[in-house]
């Protein structure tokens, strides 16, 4: 058992949203459990999402959830709150990898062996499961957000700079939960919106 080598895959959700926090998934799989259909959740229906999600929160060996907050994606950015994010869900596991795989050009500071693979989420399964678990993760956020404020209609966008949710922001105005910096957000501020 102890010579396996512990492989973690790690992605984020929620870099190009204009509310809501940035979320992370670091995943190390069971070989023992192997899960099919794993793939970029982008490319799965939210249905067949949820469905892996929860399997592979049974299946998986360990997995951690993290985020970093609207406030610090204003004060260090998104692709700092990202990694950010993504580091914390690293070492949030409850069993320590050998190796760290993260989804696109940069490697969260981990202290462990990272590589940075563009498309991970496309051609690594322990990436395509931190995937589904981070979209899936900031999908139901999306949704306990439009409870508390559905003028706003993230259930539907999730956030995203829809034309709804434009209109939206025009007619009621910049929440807490809106990041400042963001170009459509900073213009209707500074139009005293």
């Amino acid at each position: 058992m102890t010579n396996i080598h512990l492989i973690c895959g790690v992605d984020e959700a929620g870099r190009g949203p204009l509310a809501g926090p940035v979320y992370a998934a670091a995943v190390i799989l069971n070989s023992q459990h192997p899960i099919a259909g794993l793939a970029d959740s982008k490319k799965l229906s939210e249905k067949k999402r949820e469905q892996l999600a929860a399997e592979i929160r049974q299946q998986a060996s360990a997995w951690a959830i993290a985020t970093a907050s609207v406030e610090e994606i204003d004060e260090i950015n998104i692709l700092q709150a990202s990694l950010l994010a993504m580091r914390r869900a690293v070492e949030a596991l409850s069993l320590q990898p050998h190796e760290v795989l993260i989804d696109g050009l940069y490697c969260p500071d981990t202290g462990l062996p990272s590589r940075a693979i563009v498309k991970g989420d496309s051609t690594v399964i322990e990436i395509s499961a931190a995937s589904i678990l981070a979209k899936t993760a900031r999908d139901a956020a999306m949704l306990e957000m439009h409870e508390r404020m559905p003028q706003y209609g993230f259930a539907g966008h999730k956030g995203y700079p829809t034309a709804a949710h434009i209109a939206a922001l025009r007619l009621h105005g910049v929440s807490n939960e809106h990041r400042k910096t963001f170009g459509p957000v900073r213009k209707l501020l500074q139009e005293g919106n």
